[in-house]
């Protein structure tokens, strides 16, 4: 491409000249193409360790005028097809007299450059006298043409990426063979170590791809790793790989090292295996919205790409950091102070905008945090800066609250975004009334109106009338009791003062400052009166509720009367939910329960219901009004424990996991020995799945809830492991898993709460096990106290780090639990090895991922239904199966293997959704290579027939249908007229068994035989014969079967005519007893149609094939307009007294008939074609002969899961770099 004139150093170094005249030249660069010796190859790997192909082209053009020694690079070309708008230019000794150059990026473009130089430039600057005005007007020339080109490229679509990224990009696809749908985010230099040797290159980050390039001394190197198939992912640093970053799969490990950014780089790995795991869990990722905020600068060479991921792990961080929804999108933070009326001081720390909240966050841990909704805001004002105060800005609330932030880097802007966003903010729903008085004050006016609104509630299954519509199940049973003024009582009163201290210094609600003093009032237990409110504010559940009126009441009414899995799981443990407890004693209280479990199964139908949902949502029932607990369920569910309630409990796995990691940094002599028992996989997931509530008593559980909803799971982790530390004498003398299980069930049934003043809740567990010496009680704060002295250095950050590693082991481990129920499943069906079964599934499920990243004709929720028996979960469509068949199956057929392999498709699609399972491809590849003579046989006489033929092959839908409808098998026929007589005989006699006799019979599995097999058809044949000869077409005793299928199909042909004999001489006597039902299933059906009508049922079954009915035993006479039947076997100089074409005399036939005429009354069956072939050893060798799959398996692994794309430059030095 032409570039900007730049003078040239060296003209002749790493340059070879390949053409030149009295003003150009045209320089290839050495190692470029072909040849070059060890400078050429000294060369390329220099371009390829420095990438300094993104800048050097491997062709140019220099102008050189005869007094100068001065070269001006006038255009060039870059290896990725691509030019490069710039012309270098580069003294070349010391001369100042200007030559000019050009460069291209491939042979095709120079010489096009070079061409049109010398058309259109070399005479008109012959005739110039100076070599200043031939230098002057080449220049003048080229800077036109580019100015020309970039303003035809500022009309057309501008790349968000920077030129040098797009050269990568597209190097990439090049190197690797990606097509456009996958996106490079980002790519890093780095060496990647092969043994004990580093190899410099490249290594590109896509969006489902890890890959790696290196080109040294000759040698290449090519790596590609999907994400899904990592296992792991560490950074570390050794004396062997210093700072590297270790990658493992199932079979290898790669290192990867000298990184000049390690950290930046294993953030991004991180991110994109996350992805990739969520794939495999999900399919929602694969439809994942990727709309991210951009920044409001360009950085160079980054992707957009990179920069969403950017701020992808940024909202994550903020959202985790103030417990807020999954669509909040952060805009931008900046450092600033808060003024705290509290403590009189000003606290430094960060302040956060986004689209619906100002955050502020402490740079001391625990210092203060503040979360201001911008529904609740009224004012945002900029106070006056002082040099005390400057910069400061005023937000004032509805609830009268003021804050004063300071030191305010942009003030002006932050104000304005402010703005911005309260603009978009709708007006409140509420009013200046509390959302959380809402639900009483929606009570009380439907009873202004008791003729409308309570004639709705009562048909409505969720109304504000319910008594658990505006209080908990504990107020509705403790609001009749008397007064307690007994010592636990007083102590629970004082807590509930010193939480009114508390909300008058510090704020109440969800703008309430909370600080290490929120902290300490949390950790001594809330109030039960205040439990509900607290609960709702510090998981973040009150800003969902308050922007969603009325969503819990619509779910309500929607998913009652729905039944479904779900629904009969809550229906069975709903009596199993805190039986214990006189709340759920009684309809009340399982109603609320039932509605809420309900609802979020409507809701949520990924996760639905899930076992220990139950007894977490009774809890919350006790504590919050129906909608409240719905809403805190939701926060549970799905940010607070993400993961813990779907099918597979993949969260509480990843947790467990972490649990032993943990274990094993705290308690080490403890780890090693329980490892020994495998204790801590079996008692630590029911302690996270239930937090504690089901091992625990209730009354102690409790406060440890409250701790979770302030803290997160860092004090789950934290409590887990002082159990273990508190019982590790007993544990470490424990001989096997169910002396440790012992001891820790029945420490935990004597964890108490001394200071609680509700009736004590009896612990059935604790009942069971307690013995005749008991141990000592545990209070429940002394538990909590020392959980965090011992492990209070836990960090929520560090732990979500950790949850990360153990998500790939996890979710990996259930893929390979998964493989390997299907293998054993497949075993019994199939004669496949273990080993062949695993292969053929990580290709299959691999086809099935591809498809996902890349589009399909489906979507990936229609192909992946985790639901489904590990059998039938992934499936594949037509294109799929088509190059799974091409690369495994025997049968090879040339250019009429992808007919064979939809026609096997359309065979195994036995429901006909368009896809088929791994069961079903098994199945029709076991037959293939492990089936005898007559099992190949059948399969390749069936994929003949329909309904394996093709049905858009048909003229008209409506012939085939009436063709298939109303000519049904003679046998079959038979069948049904002599069941409508017996059922008329019998009519009366029938009684309910013999209808049960009669079920039982359909369901019994059926047995085909190769006399169930249909007949087939003359052009059925001639289209079996077309596939064997494409089936030979590349066998050593290519010739020797070739003659045995001409002797072969010479004798099913004569077999056919005696057979059309037969049945013809049959007519009549058919034609007397027309309404008797026929006796003879082996005979030729619908011979009695009229001439026209034979016909066009025969054009029906010679050009479609819809309906997958068993096809007819015989054909009428109609025209192949495609003229399939005018093929000829003696095309090739096998067959020569059969030759199928026209004036063809078929032998017994004795009549002459058109090739293009297909005879109707023509057919065999597949018992003649089996004894025909027997009659041929080439053929019963052939088809007996055993084939292995391993080597189709090799060469089907060792290509890449991508499919190669044409490169946009067809010259032969682009696909030497080609992999």
């Amino acid at each position: 491409m032409w570039i900007q004139p730049e003078e040239v150093l060296l003209a002749g170094a790493l340059w070879v000249s390949e053409r030149a005249n009295p003003f150009f030249i045209l320089q290839r660069r050495r190692g470029h193409g072909r040849g070059g010796g060890l400078s050429g190859l000294l060369v390329g790997t220099l371009d390829v360790v420095l990438d300094s192909s993104a800048r050097v082209a491997p062709y140019r053009i220099l102008l050189q005028t005869a007094d100068s020694q001065i070269y001006w690079n006038i255009a060039c070309g870059e290896s990725t097809g691509l030019g490069v708008l710039g012309l270098t230019s580069r003294l070349f000794k010391s001369v100042k007299s200007p030559q000019l150059c050009l460069a291209g990026s491939s042979r095709k473009e120079i010489t096009e450059h070079w061409d049109w130089l010398e058309t259109n430039l070399l005479q008109t600057i012959s005739i110039f006298d100076s070599d200043e005005d031939v230098t002057t007007f080449v220049k003048g020339k080229i800077s036109g043409i580019i100015a020309e080109e970039n303003r035809l490229k500022q009309g057309e679509e501008q790349e968000e990426d920077s030129g040098k990224f797009r050269e990568a990009e597209l190097k990439m696809r090049r190197l690797f063979g990606m097509p456009e749908e996958e996106k490079l985010v980002n790519y890093y230099s780095c060496s990647y170590w092969k043994g004990r040797v580093p190899r410099q290159g490249w290594l590109y980050l896509s969006v489902n791809h890890l890959c790696f390039y290196s080109f040294l001394l000759g040698k290449e190197v090519t790596l590609v790793v999907q994400w899904t198939e990592v296992t792991q992912l560490e950074k570390n640093s050794t004396l062997v790989f210093p700072e590297s970053v270790r990658v493992s799969t199932r079979h290898t490990e790669h290192f990867f090292s000298m990184f000049l950014n390690i950290n930046d780089t294993f953030k991004l790995m991180e991110q994109l295996a996350n992805i990739a795991m969520r794939q495999l869990l999900d399919n929602e990722a694969f439809a994942a919205d990727r709309s991210l905020p951009k920044p409001c600068k360009t950085l160079k060479n980054v992707s957009a790409l990179k920069r969403d991921f950017d701020a992808r792990a940024k909202n994550e961080r903020y959202r985790l950091m103030f417990r807020l929804t999954q669509d909040e999108r952060l805009d931008g933070h900046t450092d600033c102070t808060l003024w705290t009326p509290f403590a009189k001081m000003h606290v430094v720390g960060q302040l956060f905008i986004s689209n619906n909240y100002i955050c502020f966050n402490s740079r001391e841990e625990d210092l203060c945090q503040l979360i201001i909704p911008l529904r609740e805001v009224s004012i945002v004002e900029k106070a006056d800066s002082s040099s005390v105060l400057p910069c400061p800005v005023s937000i004032s609330t509805k609830n009268k609250m003021n804050f004063l932030f300071a030191n305010l880097k942009d003030r002006d802007f932050l104000v304005q975004r402010i703005s911005d966003f309260l603009q978009r903010t709708p007006d409140s729903l509420w009013g200046d009334a509390n959302p959380l008085s809402l639900i009483g004050h929606s009570a009380s006016s439907s009873a202004s109106s008791p003729t409308g609104s309570d004639a709705v509630n009562k048909r409505r299954h969720y109304h504000r009338g319910l008594p658990t519509a505006s209080q908990g199940l504990l107020q509705l049973y403790h609001c009749n009791a008397p007064e307690d003024l007994g010592p636990k009582a007083m102590k629970e009163k004082m807590k509930e003062e010193a939480w009114n201290i508390h909300f008058s210094e510090f704020g109440r609600g969800v703008c309430m400052y909370r600080t290490s003093r929120t902290r300490e009032l949390v950790l001594n237990g809330i109030p039960e009166n205040l439990r509900g409110e607290l609960w709702l504010l510090f998981s973040g559940a009150q800003n969902e509720m308050a922007t969603h009126p009325g969503y819990y009441g619509d779910l309500v009414e929607q998913a009652m009367g729905l039944c479904s899995l779900a629904t009969e799981e809550i229906e069975r443990d709903l009596h199993r939910s805190m039986p214990e407890h006189r709340a759920f004693q009684n309809e009340m209280g399982i109603a609320a329960l039932r509605r809420v479990l309900t609802a979020y199964a409507h809701r949520n139908p990924g996760i639905g219901y899930c076992q220990a949902m139950n007894i977490v949502t009774s809890v919350l029932l006790l504590y919050c009004p129906e909608e409240e607990a719905f809403w805190l369920l939701v926060a549970l569910c799905e940010r607070m424990l993400p993961d813990y309630y779907n099918t597979r409990v993949v969260g509480a796995l990843v947790d467990q996991g972490v649990f032993e990691e943990l274990t094993r940094a705290f308690l080490p002599q403890l780890y090693e020995h329980m490892q020994e028992l495998g204790v801590i996989s079996t008692i630590s997931l029911s302690w996270f799945l239930t937090l504690f509530l089901s091992v625990m008593p209730f009354d102690s559980a409790v406060l440890l809830v409250d701790c979770f909803f302030y803290e997160g799971i860092k004090v789950i982790f934290q409590v887990a492991l002082s159990v273990l530390h508190d019982n590790m004498d007993a544990l470490l003398s424990c001989n096997d898993e169910g002396e440790a299980m012992t001891i820790l069930g029945r420490y935990l049934d004597n964890v108490v709460n001394k200071q609680t003043a509700s009736p004590p809740v009896p612990h059935l567990h604790a009942l069971l096990t307690s013995g005749d010496d008991p141990p000592p009680e545990i209070d429940i704060f002394d538990l909590i106290k020392s959980s965090y002295e011992r492990f209070g250095t836990l960090r929520s950050d560090v732990i979500e780090q950790m949850r990360f590693k153990q998500r790939l082991k996890v979710i990996q481990s259930l893929e390979d639990t998964a493989k390997r129920s299907v293998v054993r499943a497949m075993m019994t069906e199939s004669a496949f090895s273990i080993e062949e079964l695993e292969e053929l599934y990580c290709l299959f499920k691999s086809k099935h991922m591809t498809s996902c990243y890349w589009g399909s004709s489906s979507s990936a929720a229609e192909r992946h239904d985790p639901s489904l028996p590990y059998l039938e979960q992934y499936r594949i469509d037509l294109v799929q199966f088509t190059q799974l068949f091409a690369a495994l199956a025997p049968w090879v057929c040339g250019s009429h293997t992808p007919t064979l392999s939809s026609r096997l498709f359309r065979l195994l699609d036995q429901n006909q959704d368009g896809l088929v399972n791994f069961k079903e491809f098994i199945t029709g590849l076991s037959g293939m290579y492990h089936g005898d003579m007559t099992e190949k046989l059948k399969l390749l006489y069936k994929l003949h027939l329909p309904p394996a033929l093709c049905p858009e092959e048909a003229e008209s839908a409506l012939e085939a249908t009436h063709f298939f409808t109303e000519d049904v098998p003679r046998g079959e026929a038979g069948k049904e007229a002599g069941g409508d007589g017996e059922e008329k005989k019998e009519e009366k006699v029938k009684d309910y068994r013999y209808y049960l006799r009669m079920w039982a019979k359909e369901k019994e599995p059926k047995t085909e035989t190769i006399k169930d097999l249909p007949r087939m058809n003359q052009e059925q044949f001639i289209d079996l014969c077309k596939t064997l000869y494409n089936m030979f077409s590349e066998e050593p005793l290519e010739q020797q079967l070739y003659h045995s299928i001409a002797t072969v199909a010479s004798l099913l042909l004569r077999i056919g005519e005696v057979g059309k004999k037969f049945n013809n001489g049959g007519k009549r006597m058919e034609d007397a007893a027309a309404q008797a039902p026929p006796s003879d299933p082996q005979r030729g059906e619908g011979l009695n149609e009229a001439e026209s009508g034979e016909a066009q049922m025969c054009q029906a079954l010679a050009d479609a094939q819809l309906e997958p009915a068993p096809p007819q035993t015989s054909d009428e006479e109609t025209k192949d307009d495609t003229s399939v039947s005018s093929y000829s076997m003696v095309s090739s100089g096998s067959l020569q007294c059969e030759d199928i074409t026209d004036d063809t005399v078929l032998i017994g036939g004795g009549e002459q008939r058109r090739g293009s005429v297909l005879d109707v009354d023509w057919s065999i069956t597949f018992e003649q074609v089996l004894a025909s072939l027997l009659t041929e050893p080439p053929l019963v060798d052939y088809f007996e002969k055993k084939i292995d799959i391993q080597g189709k398996m090799a060469a089907c692994k060792a290509q890449r899961g991508v499919e190669r794309q044409a490169s946009s430059a067809s010259d032969h030095e682009l696909a030497q770099h080609s992999i």
